[in-house]
């Protein structure tokens, strides 16, 4: 098989050099063509500095990149308000993308985005983690296959405690702070597990001697017609990694997961009790092993080359992206649910 040509615009997202290292380990699938630096951007950012994960990798101009003979494919790794108007000129190039999270602070554009690459039939992949994340993996199994009976409790949070004052300053160029910056993560799990929910309240704090506009403690409410899902996270948990946690009840039983991730060489592991037992579990508590995890990212890319080569389907829909948008700036305070929810019936069908 051939190698999927792909280059990378940014490395000001957190998330680009350790995305950029992955690709490298992957060069039976992807050969890289180049990268485009991004540092001259003014907008807010928390890395980009470390230029060592693209040694011996070729730089390039925006445009160079973008013409380049048989690329198939872009990371779009910017500062996150640059993400989504940097991923509007790849789909113009009609080029296939994985374009990290947040989708930005501007629904309209993330539409455009969303359409135009309905339109070309282009592959755009989020950068939400957690997609690909076995344990979470599994936790959608057991719910859509109704293991757990009815859904009606969701605890996830998404606290840390690095990056010092430099990421509470971060955080405060973000109305929706850290919500907005990584609560995403958890409402593209929930979304994918509950759907649309029926109300959205979000409460923004800010941690003592902060100014108020620091959003770093915040917690975002979504609630179903049977169920709600409670999100939280905060960026000066002591130990705040290893205590993120996801939480699902349900009629016929439950699962607990923490930490979310681990990479230290021990195994990830999880509980899960069933009030019934099924084809792959008897009824009881089970400590379920998934083993030593290696690379965070590395299966996402693996799902990604097999999109662009046409071996599957993306496994998330435009719509879907559209509606982790929506509920994503509802929950980090840009805008009331119910002017989201109205402004989306009028416009799904367009996507």
């Amino acid at each position: 098989m051939n190698r999927i040509k792909i280059g990378q615009i940014g490395i000001c997202h957190e998330h680009a050099a350790a995305k950029i290292n992955t690709l490298r380990k992957m060069s039976d699938v992807f050969e890289i063509v180049g990268i485009v630096d991004d540092r001259t951007s003014t907008a807010a950012r928390f890395v980009g500095g470390d230029l060592k994960p693209y040694e011996g990798l070729r730089w390039m101009t925006e445009e160079e990149l973008l013409n380049a003979p048989g690329l198939r494919a872009v990371m779009v790794e910017t500062a996150n308000t640059d993400l989504v108007p940097t991923a509007i000129r790849c789909m113009q190039h009609n080029l296939a993308m994985h374009m990290d999270k947040p989708a930005g602070e501007d629904l309209e554009l993330f539409r455009r985005l969303l359409e135009g690459c309905r339109q070309r039939q282009l592959s755009l992949q989020m950068g939400y983690m957690f997609r690909n994340n076995p344990v979470m993996r599994f936790c959608r199994k057991a719910v859509l296959e109704g293991w757990l009976g009815e859904i009606f409790e969701v605890q996830a949070g998404m606290s840390h405690n690095y990056g010092g004052d430099a990421y509470q300053d971060y955080l405060g160029k973000f109305k929706g702070g850290i919500m907005f910056n990584l609560g995403c993560h958890l409402i593209d799990f929930v979304v994918s597990l509950l759907g649309r929910p029926e109300r959205i309240t979000p409460f923004l704090k800010s941690t003592a001697g902060l100014p108020d506009h620091v959003k770093n403690n915040c917690l975002a409410i979504l609630e179903y017609p049977y169920a709600s899902a409670a999100l939280h996270a905060c960026s000066l948990e002591v130990d705040g990694l290893n205590r993120r946690r996801l939480k699902i009840c349900g009629t016929k039983g439950s699962t607990d997961l923490c930490p979310l991730e681990r990479f230290d060489g021990q195994p990830l592991r999880m509980h899960v009790t069933l009030l019934e037992g099924n084809a792959e579990y008897s009824a009881g508590t089970h400590i379920v092993d998934f083993g030593i995890q290696r690379d965070r990212y590395q299966e996402q890319l693996l799902e990604l080359a097999k999109i662009i080569n046409g071996e599957i389907q993306n496994p998330y829909t435009y719509e879907h992206d559209c509606l982790v948008q929506e509920v994503t700036l509802a929950a980090a305070g840009y805008v009331e649910w119910n002017e989201c929810h109205s402004v989306s019936h009028r416009r799904r069908d367009s996507l």
